[in-house]
């Protein structure tokens, strides 16, 4: 038998977040490209300046409706001929609606580029937005609704915007829209939002891939460069306000046998000089399985399968007056419900008391930074990542900067920062679990005050 050698390390290379290229198309549509070799299925974002507060009243959805019917048919293809072009391509089309705006997501090999982003041109330039087809898609989304509801992470998110902002605010109510709204949307509002808001001047371009021989430039002329548009007016953003008294919320599920536990706030988001704190302190509380809360209520007392803790921008802007979600979610047994809540006010009271231990911090900065050529492997998570900055109206070297700071950042910044994010006093508990048997035990932790309401 013969025995190779044993392969040995190689030497690290220095690494750092990917450098886009800026350039402008000549209707005015923004383009960063970035060449990252061997990745021969190239990524593309397409970020729209159609954000979900820019919805006509009673119409909550129709930037949703809008997005999935970019899809389907242009004044070239039917929607079934223009699904068959896709195929052909080997190429995958998603489209999304958030509150920043609308996101067009593009992957397809690097040698069917041209015929995809003409594919995309089209339809951006000339939708078709049919009346059997917008009614299609709006029957689709009725019938997902129900879901929504019955799904116990889905309705504490519901309930924990609509608790948090106040109701004039487009970020309290449903991102798809309701029964109500989505009922009223058609094939002419549709259109007519797609014309207020979509043109090649407020729109930005993310190519990522290997682009190697391809003359991209050339590529992007004829196809989104030829989609032709006005100018826009910069439109008024309006202030992010919420209501974070510390208070609990029920939403009852007679019979469940887990609750839902979902326990946020607002806070500062990527513009705030504390942001690589919180990220680093937030990762600390729970960002993994060795995170602290893990480490209490999943290993020691084995309430939980695993209770995580984040922050998700909401909106940005670029005065930097933009906000963050910060929250904890996870699931419990019902039983187990009360003592779980206990347990993790303790562990955030012992936070505030004790602070984060410097193995804490050293554990969570490799994880977060040195994983970090792994998590950007893919052309498509570098993409996605450089259209999150522009959306956030970050700069280019925003990520490349995170990492060099997560890395600066000492134990006592990262526990000032976990603990300003999750104050005890100041955190909107959400419960969607069965009232009768966990609506006593919350009561007595007095965490706030407890109300119930239906499921």
């Amino acid at each position: 038998m013969e025995f190779h050698p044993q392969p040995q390390p190689g030497v690290a290379k220095p690494w750092a977040f990917p450098a886009p290229e800026r350039g402008t198309l000549d209707n005015g549509l923004t383009v960063l490209h970035c060449h990252r070799p061997g990745q021969q299925v190239v990524a593309v974002e397409m970020l729209l300046d159609a954000p979900l507060d820019a919805e006509p009243e009673g119409l909550d959805g129709v930037a949703t409706i809008m997005a999935r019917a970019l899809s389907e048919g242009t004044d070239k293809h039917t929607a079934e001929e223009f699904a068959a072009e896709l195929e052909r391509c080997g190429a995958t089309l998603d489209a999304h609606a958030d509150h920043p705006g609308v996101r067009v997501s593009l992957e397809v090999p690097a040698s069917r580029l041209a015929k995809a982003l003409g594919l995309v041109a089209d339809a951006l330039r000339a939708p078709a937005f049919a009346e059997s087809e917008v009614e299609r898609l709006v029957r689709n989304r009725l019938d997902e609704i129900p879901h929504e509801t019955a799904n116990p992470a889905r309705r504490a998110a519901k309930e924990l915007s609509k608790e948090l902002f106040p109701a004039t605010s487009r970020m309290s109510r449903p991102r798809q829209g309701t029964e109500e709204t989505v009922e009223r949307i058609d094939a002419a509002a549709v259109r007519a939002f797609y014309e207020a808001h979509v043109r090649p001047a407020t729109t930005t371009a993310v190519v990522v891939g290997d682009l190697a021989g391809l003359d991209l430039a050339q590529m992007l002329g004829d196809t989104l460069g030829a989609w032709k548009g006005g100018s826009a007016q910069p439109r008024p953003v309006p202030p992010v306000t919420a209501d974070d008294t510390g208070r609990v919320v029920i939403v009852d599920r007679p019979g469940a046998v887990q609750t839902q536990l979902l326990i946020g706030r607002i806070g500062a988001d990527r513009h705030d000089r504390v942001w690589p704190a919180q990220v680093l302190g937030t990762y600390c509380l729970g960002g993994t399985l060795t995170s602290r809360l893990d480490r209490v209520l999943r290993e020691e007392k084995g309430y939980t399968y695993g209770v995580r803790a984040y922050s998700q921008v909401m909106r940005s802007t670029p005065e930097g007056t933009g906000a963050a979600m910060l929250a904890v979610s996870g699931s419990v047994d019902t039983a187990s419900t009360g003592p779980a809540l206990e347990d993790l006010w303790k562990v955030l009271r012992t936070l505030a008391a004790e602070g984060l231990t410097d193995t804490e911090r050293d554990v969570a900065v490799q994880n977060l930074v040195g994983v970090a050529p792994l998590k950007f492997e893919t052309a498509a998570a570098v993409a996605g990542t450089l259209a999150d900055q522009v959306e956030q109206h970050l700069p280019d070297d925003f990520q490349a900067q995170l990492y060099v700071r997560l890395a600066e950042t000492g134990t006592v910044e990262a526990t000032a920062a976990a603990v300003n994010a999750f104050p005890v006093d100041r955190l909107v508990t959400i419960l969607v679990g069965d009232a009768a048997q966990i609506e006593a035990p919350v009561r007595a932790l007095g965490i706030g005050e407890v109300t119930v309401v239906p499921g």
